[in-house]
């Protein structure tokens, strides 16, 4: 397959939710690379899809319109029309992202108790 991408994608593993309609149906599946135009996604069934989406992307706290540019077997290529939403997408991200704040914040100073800093 001819490679047109624009940018270079950072290869993921991030679990992801397709909204593929008006009426809020939904279709988990796994985003496999990234950039900030597109991504590659991974679904059970990629017959059914439409052809424009919304990918939310939990652990990166956005979710994207993204247009289906190709298909082969159950992946799909995506390009990101909009950002949607560039916040966390529930509250356990922003507890986790406060988590890992703190956890460098105590790192650090252990450090400087140690001497090492």
């Amino acid at each position: 397959m001819l490679d047109r991408r624009q940018g270079l994608r950072d290869r993921v593993i991030f679990g992801a939710v397709a909204a593929v309609n008006e009426r809020g149906s939904t279709m988990d599946c796994v985003v496999r690379n990234i950039s900030a135009r597109g991504a590659c996604v991974e679904l059970y069934s990629a017959g059914t899809l439409p052809e424009e989406m919304n990918l939310t992307i939990a652990r990166k706290g956005r979710s994207f319109l993204a247009r289906l540019i190709w298909r082969q077997a159950n992946k799909v290529g995506l390009a990101f029309r909009i950002m949607t939403s560039d916040r966390p997408v529930d509250d356990l991200d922003e507890r986790l992202r406060r988590s890992e704040i703190k956890k460098r914040q105590l790192q650090r100073r252990i450090n400087e108790l140690l001497g090492d800093g």
